[in-house]
This record gives C-alpha cells, structure tokens and sequence, in this order.
C-alpha cells in the first residue's frame, strides 16, 4: 500500500493519544493543569528543537517566512488545545470527553472544507459516520438509555473547544505553512505553545507541594512528552502533509478503542458491546481512509490475472 507508513504512524499516535487520556486525568490530581501542560510541552519543545538541530538544521528564512503561521499554530494548536484539554479534564468526566473528542474526524473535514475546500466522498462520510457510531457504542455499551441520559457541564464545553483548536491547527497548516517539512512546523509551533503555557503557569496562584508529587507523575509528564507530544505531533503532521486532514482526523476515533483496552489490561471488565464498538471503529477508519476499497481492487486484480 502507498500509505501503509502513514497509517501505521497515525495509529502509534492513536496508542499514545489514548493513554494520554489516562496519564493526564492522574497527573492533574497532584499538580495544576497549568503546570502540568507546561511541563508537558517544555520538556518537548527542547526534544524537538534538538532533533531538528540535527536532522534539518536551523533555518532562519524558514522562520522569517513562516513565523505568523507558526505563531497561530503554536497558540491555538500547542497552548489552546492542551490548555483546554487539561482544564477540561479537571470538570468533566473521561467519557464525556471521549465522546466530545471523537468528533474531531467531523469538526476537521468541516474545516478542511471551509479552508482548504477539499471535496469530502460518500466513502469518507460513510466511514466517518461508522466509525463515530462505533466509539458511541462503545462509551455507552450499547445501552440507548446510557445514550440518552448524558449530560454536559462547563468542562465538557471546554473540552469541545480543545478540539476545535486540534482540527485547526491540522488544517491551518496545510494551508498557510509554506516551504516547511513537518518536523520544523511541529517544533516552532510546540516552542511557542510552550512559551505560552509556561508563562500561563508562572503567573498561577495556585501552590505546588513539590515533596508530596509521587514520582509516578513525573514518569507520566515524561511519557506525554516524549510519546504523545514529540512523536505523535510528527506523526500527526506527517499524516495531514501525506494523506490530508480528514483521513488523518479519523485515526482520533481509535483513541477510546485504545482507553478502553487499556482499562482492560489494569482489570477493568471488557463487554461484547464494547467489543462491537471497537471493530465499528476499525472498519470505520479503514473504510474512510481507503484500506477496504484499495484491498477490494487488489483482491478483484488478482482474480482477473487467475
């Protein structure tokens, strides 16, 4: 397959996204959100810098011609999204946001479609819409009456507008970053979110006991840093430069397919609900992204040439 790189990197950011999740809701019972998404993005915003260093080198025409891009980039995508997403997570509960952030695939081809006018097919649609009904399915095993009785508070609305600010920062990218590999977009634009998130956590008045911090959630700082953050915004990147944004916003719906097996491996119970949700998921994501239809003409080749 052409592709097949690409969608292997989109779902190891997939697996790391999901755990994030999981590593956040721990790491913000001990230290502030601000604090956390500060050390968060410090930490990965030198690993990035030190990579390009070495592998692309500092380009300072690079900058100067795509430093407003790489401003935007870095406040909405890098400080909005993860601002969001950790305060968020302090006032709502890891279903509810789920659920809100698996409507990326939607918020990001409406974008892509606005800015970047790309045509969204029947097939993406229809895989889009499978895929969504398979993380409902899932967050709500199934159970219409789980489906109908969720509720939505303040932290639910401030999760949503996390998302909104990852479908742009994809989206705005490809569209007015110019003569820039994903590497140096994803390491500008961290640098200025984290200059962002760190001021934020200066100017906080909340107090940090730094004696009673288990170590545990500097291991879970370090994890989202290196992980989540460094590889998965080059993954993501790479995936919204290759293959566009809605492809690539689809590989979000696996992120609760990834919590859910994550539960199960700490002891959590997995249900045959569950179960269905996830292979919606699945089917979903290949169907839009086009593995299914490509494996289809591969199979109805080979049948001909027989």
């Amino acid at each position: 397959m052409k592709h097949a790189k690409i969608y292997l990197l989109l779902l190891g950011f997939s697996l790391f996204t999901g755990a994030t999740f999981n590593l956040a809701k721990y790491t913000i019972a001990y230290i502030p959100a601000s604090f956390a998404a500060a050390c968060r993005f410090g930490l990965a915003a030198a690993i990035m810098l030190v990579i390009l260093g070495f592998r692309e080198g500092i380009k300072p025409l690079q900058i100067k011609g795509n430093f407003m891009s790489y401003s935007v980039l870095g406040v909405v995508g890098v400080f909005g999204f993860n601002a969001l997403f950790f305060i968020g997570l302090k006032f709502t509960s890891p279903l509810n946001g789920a659920l809100i952030m698996a409507t990326n695939p939607l918020v990001t081809a409406i974008l892509a479609r606005i800015i970047l006018k790309e045509t969204i097919h029947f097939q993406q649609a229809a895989g889009m819409g499978i895929a969504l009904a398979g993380v409902i399915f899932v967050l709500t095993q199934g159970s219409i009456k789980m489906m109908t009785s969720l509720s939505f508070s303040a932290g639910d609305f401030i999760i949503l507008g996390g998302n909104i600010c990852w479908a742009f920062y994809g989206v705005y990218g490809r569209r007015f970053v110019k003569s820039s590999t994903p590497l140096a977009t994803a390491a500008y634009s961290m640098l200025i979110g984290a200059v962002c998130l760190i001021a934020v956590s200066l100017a906080s008045s909340e107090s940090i006991h730094f004696p009673s911090i288990p170590i545990g959630v500097w291991i879970a700082v370090a994890c989202m840093s290196i992980f989540t953050t460094v590889l998965g915004y080059l993954w993501w990147n790479k995936g919204m430069k290759e293959i566009g944004a809605a492809k690539t916003s689809l590989f979000f719906n696996i992120v609760p397919v990834v919590t859910m097996l994550i539960s199960f491996f700490t002891g959590t119970h997995i249900t045959l609900a569950e179960l269905l949700g996830a292979c919606l998921v699945i089917i979903g994501v290949a169907s839009a992204s086009g593995i299914l239809q490509r494996k289809e003409k591969r199979s109805g080749k080979t049948s001909l040439q027989s």
